[in-house]
């Protein structure tokens, strides 16, 4: 394929999985942003006023960033499986891989679809948080990329979970009981300098920790961890990921029968 055909290769699937998240908003972006809201609420205003500062900001502040890094990450990851699990089922996949498009383009057109649902959704609930908080970004460049790079490796995680997935309940049980703990334990709502020696260094074996401190450096400028350990281990995972994603693709695993 020349560059012409790569590119219009890559940019109907994109169009497709945009499409395909954007038609349904009302299923895809509204319920997150609900979702945050409630936090802002209960944990904001009603928990947060009982707590005080964290770090310097109020606690309203602080949780802003953990609460949009965490509606990324689900979406992000939610958009692929449930996306590549359902062009795997209907065979739509398999005809892809067999036709002359590159491996890699599949795998970035996906990847690119969920880190565009993981921003709209991202932005959604970060205007959401300008009725709860005065949002100041200290570092935009800072936080573009981390929200960038973090949408792209649960897009990555995601398509990894519907190659194997053989049934649509196979697509829930990675976020439901790998996901969702590791969010709530991964200094949403907390610092983990608060934490007892033992437990600190135990949080610094979950990745989302380093994601939501980056996250929070860039809005905040302050956070647990230094924002190039985050920037480390965030590029680490895309690339372990990302090699295997594509392995998955060349071999054909969980696709071609």
């Amino acid at each position: 394929m020349n560059a012409s055909q790569i590119w219009t290769a890559y940019y109907t699937i994109v169009v497709r999985e945009v499409l395909r998240f954007s038609r349904i908003w009302l299923q895809t972006i509204i319920p997150p942003v609900i979702t945050t809201a409630l936090y802002f609420v209960i944990f904001g205003n009603l928990i947060g006023s009982q707590i005080g500062n964290m770090d310097g900001h109020t606690y309203m502040e602080f949780i802003v960033p953990g609460l949009i890094m965490m509606s990324v990450i689900t979406n992000a990851y939610a958009n692929v499986v449930s996306s590549f699990y359902g062009s795997k089922f209907q065979g739509n996949i398999a005809e892809m891989l067999v036709s002359p498009t590159p491996n890699w383009i599949i795998l970035l057109g996906y990847v690119t679809g969920g880190v565009a649902r993981g921003i709209a959704v991202g932005a959604a609930v970060t205007l959401v948080s300008l009725f709860f908080s005065h949002l100041h970004i200290e570092h935009l460049w800072v936080t573009g990329t981390i929200i960038v790079l973090t949408s792209a490796l649960f897009s990555l995680a995601g398509l990894i979970n519907a190659v194997y997935a053989k049934s649509f309940d196979d697509i829930t049980i990675v976020p439901t009981f790998v996901l969702t703990p590791l969010t709530y334990l991964g200094g949403v709502f907390y610092s983990i300098s608060l934490l007892p020696p033992f437990w600190q260094s135990a949080s610094l074996t979950n990745p989302i920790l380093y994601m939501v401190n980056g996250f929070r450096y860039g809005i905040l400028g302050t956070a647990d961890i230094s924002i190039w350990v985050s920037y480390s281990v965030i590029i680490g995972f895309i690339v372990l990921l990302g090699g295997f994603a594509m392995y998955l693709l060349h071999r054909g695993i969980g696709i071609r029968s």
